[in-house]
C-alpha cells in the first residue's frame, strides 16, 4: 500500500525475492509510481508475467545474428506510441505495441497531407477494428484494461470495437447481429474453406467487393487453395433462410429478400456498429465527428471506408499506399522515448512553483541522460514536461501539457499549465470549477529521441487514362453495377477515379462506392472525396435490416446523451461514479433505448414519463422541461431526480416523443447528510419531493423556484435542506443539456428518414423485444410442460424485519405471456424497506433480460408479454408517504431473488448492496460492498462481487485512506460463506476500517436473518454481520440498520453475505468445459472504459 510514495517496504520484499532465487521481479513502485493500488498491482503482475517472455524471445531473437546483435542498436514499438530500445522493453508497456505503430503510421502520414486536419484512424483487420485520433498530438490515457485486466501505463486512446472481417452473423429475434463473436485466423470466415462460420468477410465476397483471384492460394487444410465464394453463400443461404422464414412467419409478414439483400443489410449493421465508438471517442471530448478525415487501413478497412465516412458526415477518406502494412511503418517513423514519472501531492500554487520546477528539470535530466546513453545527441532530443492536475476534491485529473501556454510571471517556468488545464477541462466537460484549489497528483517528462528517418516520396508519374484491368459485378443499394478493377501498382499522381471501381494492391482491397471519387495524391496515396447520402428509401413497413441499423441509432442517442451529461455535469456522483441514466421514450411514454448502465434505473423511467403525460395531460408547451422524483410518479428514491423533455415537431400538436435523464444527486435535504437514512420512516425525512414540478418554463430555467423546493425540507423539524445547492443546480442544468442533445439527434434522426418513419421504428424495436421475451417464456412453458410439470411456478423470501415478497407465475404457452402476481407480499412497513412499484418494475425487466440469456433491445416491449399484479398498500406498492429509499437499494434485490427462484434460474446472490456511509461536519463517505453471487446450472458463484440490482465499483484503498480519516484494515473474501453444492455459491467479504475521526457511521443492509437461499439441494449463503469494535475491546453487533457515533480506534467489521448454492453437494461438479471455439473478441479503449464504469454503478 502507497508504495507509489513510500517505495521502501516494496523495495526490501523485492530484494529478499531476489535473494531467494527469483530472476524477475516486478516492483510496482517501479513500474508505474502512480496513487491506486488495484491498477498498479494488476500492471506489476502483468509485467512479472510478460516480461520474462519477452525477455526469452529477444534473446532467442539475438542469438539469431552473428555477435548475437551486439553494439547494433535493436528498437520495439510500445503501447505509447515510442520505441524503446531492446533491453528496456517491459511486458506492461507491450501490449498494444501493433495496433500502437498504426496510430504513429498515420499520425506521420496522412495528418501531415492533409493539412493538419484532425484525424480519426480506423484500422479494421480479421478480428476486430481498432480506432483512434490525431490531432497533431498523441492522446494517452493511463488507466485500461485488455483482456479483463487493468493496466496502469501510458497508452494510446485505441478503442477496439467487435467487428472485424470475421466477425459472426447472426439473425436473432427478427436483429441482425453482427459480432461480437469472431472466427479467427482459424478456421476463420467459410470461405477460408476450413469450416468456418459466416462472417462480414463472407457478406463481402457474396456482395462482389471481394476478387479471390487477388488473394494467394492459402487456404484450405492444406492451405494451397483459393478464397471459396461458393463455401461464403452457402454459408449465407442458412442464415438468409432464417430472415426469410421470420419475413413469412414473423409478425408483420413481408417480402422475402435475396441473398445479396442479406449480405448487404449485414454489411450496413457492421457499420453503424463501428459508427458507434467512432462518434462516442469524438463527441466525448468536445470534438464533431465530421470534421475530421477518416485514415483507413489493414486489410479489411478498404471495403467499408467509404460508408462510414459517409454515416459520420466525413467528407475525405485517406488511403495510404502502404494501407495494408501501416502499423509496420509507423514502426519505421516512431521516436525513440524515454519517459520519466513520479507521484505529488503539492497545490498547484505560486508557493509551489519552484518545487514543480525543481522536480521537472531532475526528471528532464534524467529523460537526456537515458537517451544520450542509447546515441543521440543533445539537438536531437526534446522533452514535453506534464502535470497531472485536478480539482481539489474530484477524481478527474487530466495529464496537461504546456506546450502551447508558454510561461508567464505567474506560472512555473515550464509553462503555464494552470491555463492548459482550464481551457482542456472547458473543452472536455464544458464548465470550469474557478473557486476550487487545482492538485498536483504527478509529474511526468516525456524524452524524445528523434531517428530524422522520412519516408520517401517516389510517386509514378501518369502516362495516360488510369488503366482498367477488369470490369466486375458488384452489389450497392438497388443492385448490381458494373465496377471497374484497378491495379493500385499502376497508378500514377493526378489519376481520378469515379465511384463504383475496385483498387487493388498485394495487401488490400478498396471499395470506392457509387458517388465518390477517388483520386492518386503526390504521395501516391488515395484520397477519396465521399459523396453525400442520398435520400433514404426506408418506409414506415418493418424490414429487419432497417431494424437493426435503427436499434444501434437509437441506443447511440441514449448514449451520447450520457456522454453530455458526463461532460457537463458537476457532483462526483455524475461525473466520476457515472451514476444516471438517460433514455429516449416514444409519444405515449413508452420507453425505446436506455443504455443498459444502473439496473435499479432499468425501465423505471418509463412509469416517470407516462406519469407526467397522464398528470399534466395538455399542460405541456413547448420550452417545458419536467422535473420528478416522487415515488408515486414513477421515481426509485428521492436522490434519483429525473428531468424530462417533452419534444413537439412542427405541424403537431402533441409531443413527438420524449427525452429524460435521471441522476443521482448527493444531497436533496432531510434527516442526514447524503439523503440516504437508515432510519427514516417517511417520505418527508428523505429529502425534497418533486411530484411534477416544471424545471423550465417556456424555455427560461426556474432556478428561484427549484432552490426554494431543495430548500423546503428545512421546515420540517430534525431535517435540513440540501446541504449542496450548488451542485443540484449544476447538475440539473446538466440533466436539461443532455436532453437538448437527444432532441438534437433525434431531430437528425427525422430529418435524414421522417417523422412517420422514425416513429413507426420506435414501434418495431419495442415489438422485436417483445418477440424475444415472448420467445424465452415459451422456450421455458415448453421445457416444464415437456418434464409433466406445470406452467405455474411461485417463489417466496423473506425480509430481515419478516415482510414475506411473494411471487406466481402463470405462463401461457400459446401467447408466449405470462402474469406475475405478488399478491401475498408483506404490508407497507414502518421504516424504509418499501419498494415503489417502479423498482418492482425494474427488477422484473432486469430479470426478463437476464432469462433471455443474450443482448436485446432495452424498452417497454420486455414488459408487453408480462401482466403484473402488485396489491396496493404492501411493501411493493405503499403509500406515498412512505419512506423509501432502503427499498430502492435492499428490497429491490430481494425482488430479483424471488422472480429468479420462481423460474429456477439461479440460487441466490448476496441479496444486499450493504451501504456503509461515514461523516462529520468536514467530510462524507459512501460506499456499497460486494459479496457472493448464487450458483447456478453450469456454473459456481462468483465471489467478492456485486449483483443484480448493483454493480458499484469500490473506492481504492489508497485514495480511501488518503482522503478520509481511516485505515483500511482488511478487505478480502470470507472463505465458506457461500453455500455449498454441486455448484459453490460465490463467497462474501471481510471489510474492516479503522477510524481516525470522530464520526457517524450509518449501516443499511439486508440478509443479516433470513440466509441467501439454495436451490435443488444446494445450501444457503451465509448471514452477514456487522460488528463494531471499540478501542477498548468491547465488540457489537449493530445490527442491519443504525447509526451510530465512532472515534479514534474503534473498528467497523463487515461481513457480507455468500450466495446460496446449487444442486446436491454430494454430486461431482462436472470438469471445466473446453473454451468457446469462437470466442467474443474483447473490447479496449477510453470509450469501452467509460461504458465498462457506468455499468460498474
Amino acid at each position: 500500500m502507497h508504495s507509489y510514495t513510500w517505495a521502501q517496504h516494496e523495495q526490501q520484499v523485492g530484494t529478499l525475492a531476489r535473494e531467494l532465487g527469483f530472476t524477475h521481479v516486478s516492483l510496482s513502485s517501479e513500474v508505474m509510481p502512480m496513487v491506486r493500488i488495484v491498477p498498479r498491482g494488476h500492471t506489476a503482475c502483468a509485467d512479472a508475467y510478460l516480461t520474462p517472455t519477452i525477455q526469452r524471445y529477444v534473446q532467442g531473437f539475438r542469438r539469431g545474428f552473428q555477435g548475437q546483435l551486439k553494439n547494433v542498436q535493436v528498437l520495439f514499438m510500445r503501447s505509447d506510441g515510442g520505441l524503446a530500445p531492446m533491453d528496456a522493453f517491459s511486458g506492461s508497456r507491450a501490449v498494444l505495441s501493433g495496433p500502437a505503430g498504426g496510430v504513429v503510421g498515420y499520425s506521420a502520414t496522412t495528418y501531415h497531407l492533409e493539412g493538419g486536419q484532425p484525424v480519426i484512424g480506423f484500422d479494421m483487420g480479421g478480428t476486430s477494428t481498432d480506432v483512434s485520433r490525431y490531432a497533431g498530438e498523441f492522446e494517452h490515457v493511463f488507466e485500461a484494461s485488455t483482456a479483463g485486466v487493468t493496466l496502469q501505463a501510458p497508452q494510446l486512446d485505441i478503442n477496439t470495437v467487435a467487428a472485424g472481417g470475421g466477425s459472426r452473423l447472426f439473425f436473432r429475434s427478427g436483429l441482425f447481429v453482427v459480432g461480437p463473436e469472431s472466427a479467427g485466423a482459424h478456421p476463420g470466415p467459410a470461405c477460408y474453406r476450413k469450416g468456418g462460420p459466416v462472417t462480414v468477410t463472407d457478406a463481402n465476397l457474396v456482395l462482389g467487393r471481394l476478387l479471390p483471384a487477388s488473394f494467394p492460394c492459402i487456404f484450405g487444410p492444406g492451405e494451397d487453395q483459393p478464397l471459396s465464394p461458393e463455401a461464403s453463400r452457402k454459408a449465407l443461404e442458412a442464415v438468409a433462410m432464417e430472415v426469410n422464414s421470420f419475413l413469412t412467419n414473423g409478425p408483420c409478414p413481408a417480402s422475402q429478400l435475396s441473398l445479396e439483400e442479406v449480405a448487404m443489410g449485414f454489411v450496413r449493421v457492421a457499420n453503424e456498429a463501428m459508427c458507434r465508438p467512432i462518434r462516442a471517442l469524438t463527441q466525448a471530448r468536445g470534438h464533431d465527428p465530421s470534421a475530421h478525415v477518416l485514415a483507413c487501413f489493414g486489410g479489411a478497412g478498404g471495403q467499408h471506408a467509404c460508408a462510414i465516412a459517409r454515416a459520420l458526415g466525413m467528407d475525405t477518406v485517406h488511403i495510404h499506399r502502404h494501407s495494408g502494412l501501416l502499423s509496420a511503418l509507423g514502426l519505421a517513423l516512431a521516436d525513440v522515448v524515454h519517459e520519466a514519472q513520479e507521484p505529488c501531492s503539492l497545490s498547484y500554487t505560486p508557493e509551489t512553483f519552484a518545487q514543480l520546477d525543481q522536480r521537472l528539470s531532475r526528471l528532464e535530466e534524467q529523460c537526456v541522460d537515458a537517451l544520450q546513453v542509447q546515441g543521440f545527441p543533445r539537438s536531437q532530443i526534446s522533452t514535453e514536461s506534464f502535470l497531472h492536475l485536478r480539482y481539489q476534491g474530484t477524481d478527474c485529473a487530466l495529464m496537461v501539457s504546456a506546450h502551447q501556454h508558454p510561461a508567464t510571471a505567474c506560472s512555473p517556468r515550464a509553462g503555464d499549465f494552470g491555463a492548459a488545464f482550464v481551457e482542456r477541462y472547458m473543452r472536455e466537460f464544458g464548465f470550469i470549477i474557478p473557486e476550487r484549489p487545482v492538485v498536483v497528483d504527478d509529474v511526468r517528462v516525456r524524452g524524445t529521441g528523434r531517428s530524422g528517418l522520412q519516408l520517401e516520396d517516389t510517386p509514378k508519374i501518369q502516362t495516360g487514362p488510369p488503366h482498367v484491368e477488369k470490369v466486375t459485378q458488384c452489389y450497392f443499394e438497388g443492385g448490381y453495377q458494373e465496377t471497374p478493377v484497378y491495379l493500385l501498382g499502376e497508378l500514377g499522381y493526378g489519376h481520378q477515379l469515379q465511384g463504383p471501381c475496385l483498387i487493388i494492391d498485394n495487401n488490400s482491397t478498396i471499395l470506392v462506392e457509387p458517388g465518390c471519387q477517388a483520386e492518386v495524391t503526390d504521395t501516391g496515396d488515395i484520397r477519396i472525396s465521399v459523396g453525400a447520402e442520398g435520400p433514404s428509401m426506408a418506409d414506415t413497413r418493418l424490414d429487419p435490416i432497417q431494424l437493426s441499423i435503427f436499434s444501434h441509432r437509437f441506443m447511440s442517442i441514449a448514449e451520447q446523451m450520457g456522454r453530455i451529461l458526463q461532460r457537463t455535469a458537476i457532483s462526483t456522483n455524475i461525473k466520476e461514479r457515472l451514476d444516471f441514466s438517460c433514455a429516449l421514450f416514444g409519444p405515449d411514454g413508452g420507453l425505446v433505448s436506455n443504455a443498459p448502465h444502473i439496473p435499479v434505473h432499468l425501465g423505471a423511467m418509463q412509469e416517470t414519463v407516462q406519469f407526467q403525460i397522464q398528470h399534466l395531460g395538455a399542460d405541456l408547451h413547448p420550452g417545458d422541461v419536467l422535473l420528478s422524483n416522487h415515488p408515486s410518479a414513477g421515481g426509485s428514491h428521492l436522490p434519483d431526480l429525473t428531468v424530462i423533455t417533452p419534444v413537439f415537431w412542427p405541424g403537431q400538436t402533441r409531443p413527438v416523443f420524449y427525452v429524460a435523464s435521471r441522476g443521482h444527486h448527493a444531497d436533496i435535504g432531510g434527516i442526514t447528510p447524503g439523503s440516504m437514512p437508515p432510519h427514516s420512516t417517511t417520505l418527508q425525512q428523505e429529502g425534497a419531493v418533486f411530484l411534477s414540478f416544471k424545471l423550465v418554463q417556456g424555455g427560461v430555467f426556474q432556478e428561484e423556484a427549484v432552490t426554494e423546493a431543495l430548500r423546503a425540507p428545512g421546515k420540517i423539524s430534525g431535517c435540513s435542506g440540501t446541504r449542496n445547492l450548488h451542485d443540484n443546480l449544476s447538475d440539473l442544468r446538466a440533466q436539461v443539456a443532455a436532453n437538448q442533445k437527444g432532441i438534437q439527434l433525434v431531430g437528425e434522426l427525422i430529418g435524414q428518414y421522417g417523422l412517420d418513419v422514425v416513429q413507426a421504428y420506435m414501434g418495431h424495436i419495442q415489438a422485436n423485444a417483445e418477440l424475444a421475451v415472448r420467445d424465452m417464456l415459451r422456450a421455458f412453458g415448453t421445457s416444464r410442460q415437456a418434464r409433466g410439470l406445470p406452467l405455474e411456478v411461485s417463489a417466496e423470501d423473506h425480509m430481515d424485519d419478516g415482510s414475506p415478497i411473494c411471487l406466481r407465475v402463470q405462463i401461457n404457452l400459446s401467447q408466449g405471456s405470462a402474469v406475475f402476481d405478488f399478491t401475498g407480499s408483506g404490508s407497507e412497513v414502518f421504516g424504509n424497506l418499501n419498494a415503489p412499484r417502479a423498482i418492482t418494475l425494474s427488477a422484473l425487466i432486469y430479470c426478463l433480460r437476464c432469462l433471455v440469456g443474450r443482448d436485446i433491445p432495452l424498452n417497454q416491449g420486455c414488459l408487453a408479454p408480462v401482466r403484473v399484479i402488485i396489491p396496493k398498500g404492501s411493501i411493493l406498492d405503499p403509500s406515498p408517504e412512505a419512506a423509501v429509499v432502503g427499498g430502492n437499494v435492499l428490497t429491490s434485490q430481494r425482488v430479483v431473488d424471488v422472480i429468479l427462484g420462481a423460474f429456477g434460474a439461479c440460487s441466490a446472490s448476496q441479496g444486499c448492496m450493504n451501504n456503509v456511509t461515514l461523516g462529520n461536519a468536514r467530510m462524507g463517505y459512501y460506499e456499497t460492498v460486494a459479496g457472493g453471487a448464487g450458483a447456478g446450472p453450469g456454473w459456481h458463484g462468483r465471489s467478492g462481487v456485486h449483483s443484480h440490482m448493483t454493480n458499484t465499483r469500490i473506492t481504492d484503498p489508497e485514495i480511501l485512506e488518503s482522503r478520509y480519516p481511516v485505515i483500511l484494515r482488511r478487505f478480502e473474501l470470507r472463505p465458506g460463506s457461500g453455500g455449498r453444492g454441486r455448484f459453490r455459491g460465490g463467497d462474501g467479504v471481510v471489510r474492516e476500517l479503522v477510524f481516525r475521526e470522530e464520526a457517524l457511521l450509518s449501516v443499511l443492509t439486508e440478509r443479516r436473518a433470513f440466509q441467501p437461499y439454495g436451490l435443488h439441494g444446494g445450501e444457503p449463503g451465509a448471514r452477514g454481520l456487522n460488528l463494531l469494535i471499540r478501542k477498548d475491546g468491547r465488540t457489537v453487533n449493530l445490527g442491519g440498520k443504525t447509526s451510530v457515533t465512532v472515534y479514534p480506534g474503534d473498528v467497523f467489521c463487515l461481513h457480507t453475505p455468500g450466495g446460496g448454492g446449487y444442486g446436491d453437494p454430494e454430486d461431482p461438479a462436472p470438469p471445466p468445459g473446453s473454451p468457446p471455439l469462437f470466442p467474443a473478441f474483447p473490447e479496449r479503449g477510453s470509450v469501452f472504459e467509460y461504458r465498462r464504469a457506468q455499468e460498474a454503478v
